[in-house]
């Protein structure tokens, strides 16, 4: 949810002084697309991955400040509730053993945050939605003691004039449930992928993004159920749009904008169309005043952390202080082991890199009202959805993963010079995954189908199977507690 900030209560003051911030620094932005002023460093690679912590019974735990003054790592950071954590990786080049070192680094991570949290009588879990979380669970009480999300709650409920927040998700079943803070959104974790491109290389690799939406949210499906209610293979999809539900100005909340959202388009001529997009078009909704010099364009990053399409393009800033452009692709859930996140993140690199680089720009075929279509078809119902793929024919997710996306992204990471025992890892890491159709939700449906729907048996087994190491494709529904 991004960095913290020195709040109290905003005034009408505040509002009209970052919006001429915004607007002053959205014009910087702009001529830098114009003339050159982004890095044009190498690809970089890098990841955040959202992870709960929960008691020895299997539900939340809310001591995330305890853990993190424990642990005492800047690599560990809060998320909003109490009960969730973000792991980070130090970035590098996209390039020869980035994937491998990527897992070792994870490794041992997740040792140091499964050891702090065992001396808390605690557990850590890596999923995208916590069986056992209740609605009961988030709750104000377990929000995370930040001053960005109690804002952040109070400015959303504000502008939504105080209406509850509700979610209605129809899946297998149907779930109808009503809040009055933001705290909906706590239910979802996730692996953010973030990809630090050239400046004139950043429209291909956005637009390719959005296009591998679809697959990359069927193949890394880990969140089947919420509030024991079995839904949507993602969940988090619904989840997450609905939990902040806003859209643009003038109470514009079911138009076409919203701020978490697919996006309205591809990108056509340069990455600063949703910069002006999120001027135009977004309600200022966390008016902090800064100091800093404008180049530092820290309003507008702020306003941009508060609009979460699930491919969302940053800026950041190369250790010269160059400003660089990074797309951060949101849409996979926090996966069943640390080796099928790196493999989520390998088939990911792979894909975008050999389709940022077709000679024909794949977008040029795929209309963005197919790629939105597939991506939320895809979330509902996984790798079984049908869909033609560049092709005449339709057919399942799982056969064109199978059958074409395999081959391309082992081309794409061929290209980036990754290594090639790592491309074989990962890939064949993927690959079986598909095969057996065992994503993460397809274990967890299975699992509950075997054990009479009980859920604190599937998250202490989950959690068991996750501290072995192996993939989720090699996992099994036998029991113990």
């Amino acid at each position: 949810m991004g960095e913290e900030i020195q709040y109290s209560r905003f005034n009408k003051t505040d509002y009209q002084k970052f919006s001429s911030r915004l607007e002053e620094e959205t014009a910087l932005v702009k001529s830098w697309f114009e003339n050159g002023g982004f890095s044009s460093a190498p690809l970089q690679a890098g990841y955040e991955l959202e992870a709960w912590l929960i008691n020895r019974i299997g539900n939340p735990a809310a001591i995330n400040d305890s853990f993190l003054e424990k642990a005492d790592n800047a690599l560990l950071s809060p998320e909003l509730a109490k009960f969730n954590v973000e792991l980070n990786v130090v970035p590098g080049n996209l390039s020869q053993k980035i994937l491998s070192t990527f897992e070792a680094q994870l490794d041992d991570l997740w040792q140091q945050c499964s050891t702090t949290a065992a001396s808390l009588d605690s557990d850590f879990i890596g999923i995208g939605i916590l069986p056992t979380l209740q609605d009961s669970d988030l709750t104000l009480e377990n929000i995370s003691m930040m001053d960005r999300y109690k804002a952040l709650n109070e400015q959303v409920l504000r502008q939504r004039n105080g209406l509850e927040i509700t979610l209605n998700i129809n899946g297998r079943d149907n779930l109808q449930v009503s809040h009055k803070d933001v705290m909906l959104e706590a239910a979802a974790t996730s692996l953010q992928i973030h990809t630090q491109v050239p400046m004139e290389d950043a429209v291909r690799y956005y637009n390719a993004s959005i296009i591998l939406s679809a697959p990359m949210v069927a193949v890394s499906a880990n969140s089947p159920c919420l509030f024991g209610q079995r839904l949507w293979q993602e969940t988090r999809i619904p989840a997450f749009e609905q939990a902040v539900p806003m859209g643009g100005y003038g109470g514009a909340a079911a138009g076409p904008v919203h701020r978490v959202s697919f996006g309205s388009d591809y990108v056509r001529g340069s990455l600063y169309e949703c910069f002006q997009e999120n001027l135009d078009h977004f309600p200022i909704l966390l008016p902090v005043q800064y100091e800093s010099a404008i180049e530092k364009v820290r309003h507008l990053r702020l306003h941009n952390g508060t609009i979460w399409r699930w491919n969302r393009p940053l800026i950041g800033f190369d250790d010269d202080q160059t400003p660089h452009l990074r797309i951060e692709h949101r849409v996979c859930a926090a996966a069943p082991s640390n080796l099928d996140n790196i493999a989520n993140i390998a088939f990911y690199y792979g894909l975008v890199h050999y389709y940022a680089t077709e000679e024909d720009p794949p977008e040029h075929s795929m209309p963005f009202a197919d790629a939105k279509n597939n991506f939320y078809r895809a979330a509902q119902l996984g790798i079984k959805h049908k869909t033609s793929w560049f092709s005449n024919d339709t057919e399942s997710l799982q056969k064109i993963i199978l059958d074409k996306l395999l081959i391309a992204a082992e081309a794409g990471l061929y290209k980036l010079g990754i290594d090639e025992r790592d491309c074989r890892r990962y890939l064949s890491t993927i690959e079986k995954r598909v095969e057996k159709n065992r994503t993460g939700s397809e274990w967890q449906l299975n699992f509950l189908n075997a054990h009479q729907d009980d859920r604190t048996l599937l998250t202490l087994n989950y959690l068991k199977n996750q501290k072995s190491g192996r993939p989720v494709h090699e996992w099994d529904f036998e029991a113990s507690t």
